[in-house]
């Protein structure tokens, strides 16, 4: 009898809990993924890391459900990029439009840091609360380039680096010791067009005229008390105060839901139908190289191979179910021949008649906007950083090192550019000759391609490329972006041109199920031939560092320097 009421209790308990009213939890504390993991080590690593995927579609169900009351979002630890912090904050706006009540929670937007950014997020929601010991870090926007020149110098380190053109800025870094007046420029206005985004934004979403808010971030930062009396915090309030407040306000019996939880429940009530037109999604991330994508055991971030992306394309392309193609792309540039083997796939996908369309991330620029530009459509983040339309190459020269050091170097060679590469002697001036061929080679190639895909005249081209970046507003401005939005505006574009419903399901490529992960590949048509995978990389962790000073790692057409807006 005492077990028969266990369980009817029990029973009533899950009931009652399925009807319940429901709190979701956006918490960005540990940061966000892009997609599904490309690899084992991948999977590991972001064990406790959100999809984007899973909080979009997540929060854009969310809005229609009765059962969702409200919404609470923490902001803080791990920095997110700007184009991240864009989808997420017109995400939370679509949810805050619905008329449930929103909340963004922190215990410091910088704590004696720089929080521009994690404030400009947590503006998107209706009541900003800080914690009484909090601080708001609106400082505005800060870009900083150092030169190294004159300390390599010192050491007897050379560097012979040629670019196209003025504005292909990252052999500055090694080559002049200021900026030059095209650096400056471009610098300045990437900082002044992401401050016009985050002041607009926040004068909006705080009630403020935009003349108050720019005079607030030259006073910043704030004490709590003083964010408080500006109205830039509607509260200061611990983590327990925020959350019974909401709880609270949702109604009896209300509990707590992580949206990616609340959105993986809610993709399995909706199974997807055998033969159903789908819209095909791929992932491209990190560094452009040839060969499969992966990441070092030791860390050091993941990269876009060219075989991986070019077979999941293919596989879309070959696949009859799939209408559209979504491709993600969030990539800084590398390799100029990897980047061409993937603008070539997306030209072949669009030949066949499907629409492809990139919805870019944080960053697409050089080439990862050379893989963009043959797509129907190209949309972006106002506060993407892109074009980029350049390259640079050379290498360093460590004679002068070495002979310090006392370390002496002899070659032998047969061919008179054998040891051209080597980065103990300078380039001849026959071999500066074959590097400049190169280099304007490359060039005209992807200024002629930006002319072809996008619809441009060749000066016109010409002009918005020179090694330039753009945010996403200046380049939608320019012709080079289409239109400005995320990666929910991008699906919902794909399946428009596709002819499909607001509901179509997405699906990301390549599929590959276990047997097929587990098998050796037929050939390299097979799907699981291009499986991302663990790569040992030369430097590991420090592949970051290796870049700055201009060792060989992805390629010459990489985004100028290490860019990062707080």
């Amino acid at each position: 009898m005492d077990a028969s009421k266990a369980i009817i209790e029990t029973v009533d308990r899950l009931r009652q809990r399925r009807t319940a009213p429901l709190v979701l939890e956006l918490d960005l504390t540990e940061g966000v993924t892009e997609g599904p993991p490309a690899d084992p080590l991948s999977a590991v690593l972001s064990m406790r890391r959100a999809r984007l995927t899973d909080l979009l579609s997540g929060l854009r169900r969310a809005a229609a459900d009765s059962r969702v009351k409200a919404l609470v979002v923490k902001v803080g630890g791990r920095p997110l990029g700007l184009g991240t912090v864009q989808e997420l904050r017109a995400a939370i706006t679509r949810f805050r439009s619905s008329g449930k009540l929103t909340v963004a929670f922190a215990e410091s937007f910088g704590e004696f840091g720089a929080g521009t950014v994690p404030y400009y997020l947590a503006t998107a929601a209706e009541r900003v609360y800080l914690q009484p010991s909090g601080d708001l870090g609106l400082t505005g926007i800060a870009m900083e380039q150092r030169f190294l020149r004159g300390a390599l110098g010192k050491v007897g380190v050379e560097y012979q680096l040629g670019q196209r053109h003025e504005y292909k800025t990252a052999a500055d870094m090694f080559t002049q010791e200021r900026m030059t007046e095209p650096h400056r420029e471009s610098l300045t206005r990437i900082a002044g067009s992401v401050t016009e985004q985050i002041v607009s934004a926040v004068a909006a979403s705080r009630r403020l005229d935009e003349a108050t808010v720019r005079g607030l971030i030259d006073q910043g930062p704030f004490i709590g008390a003083e964010a408080v009396e500006h109205g830039l915090v509607d509260r200061l309030a611990y983590r327990d105060e925020v959350y019974d407040d909401v709880l609270a306000a949702a109604g009896e019996g209300a509990h707590l839901q992580f949206v990616s939880r609340y959105a993986r429940g809610a993709l399995a009530k909706r199974l997807p139908k055998p033969g159903e037109p789908v819209v095909a999604l791929v992932h491209g991330s990190g560094p452009i190289r040839l060969g499969r994508s992966g990441r070092g055991p030791l860390g050091g971030g993941g990269s876009m191979g060219s075989d991986t992306i070019c077979a999941a394309l293919r596989a879309a392309r070959r696949d009859e179910h799939v209408k559209a193609v979504v491709f993600r792309v969030d990539s800084p540039g590398g390799s100029y021949v990897a980047s061409d083997a993937v603008w070539r796939e997306v030209v072949l996908t669009r030949k066949t008649g499907k629409p492809v369309i990139v919805s870019m991330g944080d960053v697409a620029a050089s080439g990862g906007y050379f893989v963009s530009m043959a797509a129907d459509v190209i949309v972006a983040q106002p506060g993407t950083l892109t074009g980029s339309i350049g390259v640079l190459g050379g290498k360093p020269v460590v004679g002068g090192l070495l002979d310090r050091l006392g370390v002496g170097v002899e070659t032998v060679r047969e061919g008179a550019n054998a040891g051209m590469f080597s980065t103990s002697e300078a380039f001849s001036e026959s071999q500066w000759e074959r590097v400049n061929a190169w280099l304007d080679r490359i060039y005209d190639d992807f200024v002629t391609k930006v002319a072809e895909g996008r619809g441009l005249d060749r000066d016109r081209a010409h002009e918005l490329a020179k090694g330039r970046v753009w945010t996403g507003a200046d380049a939608h401005g320019g012709g080079l972006v289409d239109e400005l939005g995320g990666l929910t505006d991008a699906l919902a574009l794909a399946r428009k041109k596709a002819g499909l419903p607001e509901d179509a399901t997405v699906r990301t490529f390549p599929r590959v199920n276990p047997l097929e992960r587990l098998r050796p590949p037929e050939s390299s048509e097979d799907r699981s031939a291009a499986l991302a995978r663990v790569r040992l990389e030369a430097w590991g962790p420090l592949a970051g560092l290796a870049t700055s000073l201009g060792l060989p790692t992805y390629g010459p057409l990489q985004l100028p320097g290490t860019w990062t807006i707080t």
